[in-house]
């Protein structure tokens, strides 16, 4: 398959999800969710493992790749799935979308990158657009109560982290183990780490519990969100290079809105729309284009150790 259609149908699924699992946590807990929704997405993957013998990793390589599951996984996960527990769903895939922001900060903060006068002014434009998007509850409607809104906004940007972190941590090991393998691998100990959180919410929610709403997320975590989504996106990763695969993250926001808008009643608003030209507009000002991940350049930053054969991100 063609890497970039493999990356858009992923970002298509990706785009959707905000909205069904926010109608699927109406009814089920988002560790317990999270929990099934990679469990058993790893043992779908069985069938198509070449052979279960262990991979042959470095120590650095093997930390490389856990670090990636618990980035990816478990805090990308955990505070997307309580993000929209509190605020809208079509909110995820734009502060999701704003990546490249915080890289290029971080480049300025730990790297003390000197950035153009016209990549810092297109960044800060937005920032400002984030900003918009994550207090719109309190700048525009005036509601004290709306912090728990503001309080979800701020756990997509958590996501984000995780998500941003996830990629760079994996490129150099999708070259070394076949793709249905690292997913298999990545699953199964992500969900484990769910697990103690998933216990206490058994404690008040049962199974008897589930309706439609509980099951659709199920089946679209299990078999679409996750399974597919995931190797296609590895796919993806693993033959184009790592700062591009931000393009596709863009495919998102569109779909999102389409499907929230019948699905959980949400419609996009006036600093919705503001917010989101702001964040596209500033990042296509800085680079001439949407998709700046300077991934090169903080990526010896997140090396474990001294070697540097395959610090490049490419």
């Amino acid at each position: 398959m063609n890497p970039i259609l493999a990356l858009i149908i992923a970002n298509i699924i990706w785009g959707a999800a905000s909205p069904i699992f926010k109608f699927s946590l109406e009814n089920i807990p988002p560790f317990t969710l999270a929990f099934i929704r990679f469990f058993f997405a790893a043992f779908l993957l069985i069938p198509f493992i070449k052979g279960f013998k262990i991979p042959s990793l470095t120590i650095k390589e093997w930390l490389e790749l856990l670090l990636g599951v618990f980035f990816g996984i478990t805090v990308n996960i955990t505070f997307f799935f309580l993000g929209l527990q509190r605020t809208e769903s079509i909110n995820a895939p734009i502060i999701g979308s704003s990546g490249p922001i915080f890289l290029f900060f971080l480049s300025i903060f730990f790297l003390k990158e000197k950035p153009k006068l016209k990549i810092f002014s297109g960044m800060i434009i937005a920032l400002i657009g984030v900003l918009i998007i994550i207090l719109a509850p309190i700048i525009f409607d005036g509601r004290i109560l709306a912090l728990n809104e503001v309080k979800g906004n701020l756990f997509f940007v958590l996501a984000m982290v995780g998500g941003v972190l996830h990629p760079l941590l994996h490129k150099n090991i999708l070259k070394k183990i076949d793709i249905f393998k690292i997913n298999f691998i990545g699953f199964l100990f992500g969900s484990l780490t769910f697990i103690p959180f998933m216990l206490g919410e058994l404690h008040h929610w049962s199974f008897s519990q589930l309706n439609i709403s509980g099951w659709t997320g199920i089946i679209f975590g299990v078999f679409f969100s996750t399974a597919l989504a995931y190797t296609l996106f590895n796919y993806g990763l693993a033959r184009i290079n790592t700062e591009e695969v931000g393009l596709f993250t863009y495919i998102d926001p569109v779909i999102a809105v389409l499907i929230a808008m019948p699905l959980v009643h949400e419609f996009p608003t006036i600093h919705f729309f503001i917010g989101s030209f702001l964040v596209f507009g500033g990042i296509f000002l800085a680079e001439g284009r949407i998709h700046w991940h300077p991934l090169h350049r903080i990526n010896f930053k997140f090396q474990i150790s001294n070697d540097k054969s395959n610090s490049n991100i490419k």
